[in-house]
């Protein structure tokens, strides 16, 4: 009986703290509306490939970066090689309370889309890159 009051004591402290949590964000997303849209570009930086220090830059420093190697696009399912490309995080000129990321200067979907566009022209056959396997296996 003592441990159940202690561990229900535990819970009614963690709830309070998330209750807490909740409302900081609330006000963090009301006082600074770009905080929300710096989240969702995280979230799309993680997803396409980039490192926690490239997102720390783009979104703290507002710096440029030019990068080589593969980034991944989930709409396709699939990664494009990239080469000196240069990667920056830009106010979105028909919605200024939004972000974009562009590469050279082009809104990164658009980039993709005519990269896809490439592939499916030249005849090469598309194939979709094979999903990460999440290691649980039954």
């Amino acid at each position: 009986p003592m441990r159940l009051r202690t561990a229900e004591k535990q819970l009614e402290a963690k709830d309070r703290d998330i209750s807490r949590l909740n409302i900081l964000l609330e006000k963090a997303h009301k006082w600074f509306p770009m905080f929300k849209e710096m989240l969702r570009i995280e979230k799309l930086c993680t997803v396409i490939g980039f490192t926690k220090d490239m997102i720390e830059r783009f979104l703290t420093k507002k710096e440029a970066i030019q990068c080589c190697g593969k980034i991944y696009f989930e709409k396709h399912r699939r990664k494009f090689e990239i080469k000196n490309d240069i990667f920056k995080i830009e106010k979105d000129p028909a919605d200024i309370g939004k972000l974009i990321l562009t590469i050279n200067r082009q809104p990164i979907e658009e980039w993709f889309k005519k990269q896809f566009g490439k592939l499916w022209h030249s005849g090469k056959e598309i194939i979709d890159e094979p999903k990460k396997s999440r290691g649980f296996r039954i």
